[in-house]
């Protein structure tokens, strides 16, 4: 973080510029209020009567601060202050508000802090209130934690005082406005062809797959991938804590968690909504993310006819991924076992794609292992496909490559059955 990025646009307001501002908004606020319709949506009438209101004060400025004055102004009346700025740039991929002084982004896989602040941490609070209430979400003392998204389908996450010392913070993980396909992701260096035509008999061929990896590895971006190789036909359930997935199929059934009323009642989670996709008739189920009990309701699902799920898991490698299904299946409270358990798991999953984060910041496909049963009381993972890593460039890229393990998995006559005779130079044999 040894440089400041400043995005486009941007301008510090000197105390007069900050009191023209104020002045702007409280004379068009009166407006908004009389027409509800305003306070969300409606930025171009608004704009009109920030305009108005500016030619009303005979104030003459140049015309890049009287732009920077009239942004700053529409931002704070019906958009996100500050980071209005930077939801546009299409390299940011995360923006982090640590409190109203600091803004970090991640931008091309580096993170700069930004030269924008908030005006306040009650400015701030506003935003946040502005993201959180259209989605039923509440943030008070009691409930200081919140997820929510922005409508262009970007997550946010809130967290705020007591459990946040030094003020309110957000996170905002950006929605890729053009979804990456799997030749986008082949252009980065994030898997190979081979790697893609096998995943792809593995989609159309219904295996479970379970796609893991650690934070910011790209878990959502490679399940969205992946779900393009879903026959049209086929119906589709998804089931998210705050709506990512981007299916392109028409047959989808996108399912979201609720958070509890005030009263502390009327929540929905995700294994109740697994549980409910159950009885909708799908040909597949599609999970963003388990985090709990609800992995055992997946497992279940995929044991009982609901075979080329997919679905997403936090873990440091496929083994980790494993022992972590393990542990939020205990949290299902069935009282079950670990042998039983780890049946269910053998019985249940069929592939797991591991991604990981870089230290440079590129993102890999590091695994591709198949979960090939039981030894006794182990899980058997096998490797397919693997990153190897060689070395550092002197500007710091890892150097490596993804290939092969010369490992047929044991489930190529399900893949053959559906029409994919995948080559040996494929697996790395006879090379």
């Amino acid at each position: 973080m040894s440089e400041t990025y400043r995005p486009p646009m941007s301008a510090k307001l000197d105390p007069p510029l900050l009191k023209l501002k104020k002045y702007l908004i409280e004379a068009v606020s009166p407006a908004m209020q009389a027409q509800a319709s305003l306070q969300q949506t409606d930025r171009q009438t608004v704009r009109r009567l920030l305009e108005e209101a500016y030619g009303r004060t005979k104030v003459e400025l140049p015309p890049e601060l009287r732009e920077s004055v009239l942004q700053a102004a529409l931002a704070d009346l019906v958009g996100y202050g500050p980071i209005d700025l930077l939801l546009p740039d299409p390299l940011i991929s995360e923006i982090m508000v640590n409190g109203p002084d600091m803004i970090f982004v991640e931008r091309n896989g580096e993170v700069l802090e930004t030269d924008l602040k908030f005006e306040s941490a009650e400015q701030l609070m506003r935003i946040i209130e502005r993201i959180v209430s259209p989605l039923g979400r509440r943030l008070d003392a009691d409930n200081p934690t919140a997820d929510a998204r922005l409508p262009d389908g970007s997550r946010v996450n809130v967290v705020i005082p007591p459990v946040a010392i030094d003020g309110p913070h957000v996170t905002i993980r950006k929605f890729l406005q053009t979804k990456m396909t799997m030749e986008d992701l082949v252009a980065m260096g994030a898997l190979n062809e081979y790697m893609v035509k096998f995943l792809e008999a593995c989609v159309v061929a219904r295996l479970n797959i379970l796609v893991t990896g650690n934070t910011s590895s790209g878990k959502t971006t490679l399940l969205n991938a992946l779900s393009t190789f879903i026959p049209e036909k086929e119906r589709i359930v998804t089931i998210e804590d705050a709506v990512e997935l981007k299916l392109k199929q028409r047959h989808v059934i996108r399912l979201e968690t609720k958070l509890p009323n005030v009263d502390g009642s009327g929540s929905v989670g995700v294994r109740e909504l697994v549980r409910n996709a159950l009885r909708m008739r799908p040909d597949r189920i599609v999970v963003g993310e388990v985090r709990g009990g609800e992995a055992m309701d997946m497992l279940q699902a995929m044991n009982t006819g609901h075979t080329g799920s997919l679905t997403t898991l936090h873990a440091n490698s496929p083994r980790d991924a494993t022992s972590r299904l393990e542990t939020m299946c205990m949290m299902a409270g069935l009282d079950m076992p670990l042998l039983a358990i780890r049946k269910q798991i053998a019985a249940a999953i069929n592939l797991i794609v591991h991604l990981a984060r870089l230290s440079d910041g590129a993102r890999r496909v590091t695994y591709i292992t198949e979960l090939a049963g039981m030894e006794g009381e182990v899980l058997t993972l096998t490797d397919i496909f693997k990153f190897e890593q060689s070395g550092v460039s002197p500007d710091g890229k890892i150097l490596g490559r993804l290939r092969p393990t010369s490992m047929r998995p044991l489930f190529t006559p399900r893949l053959e059955a559906a029409g994919f005779k995948l080559g040996g130079e494929i697996f790395g044999l006879g090379l």
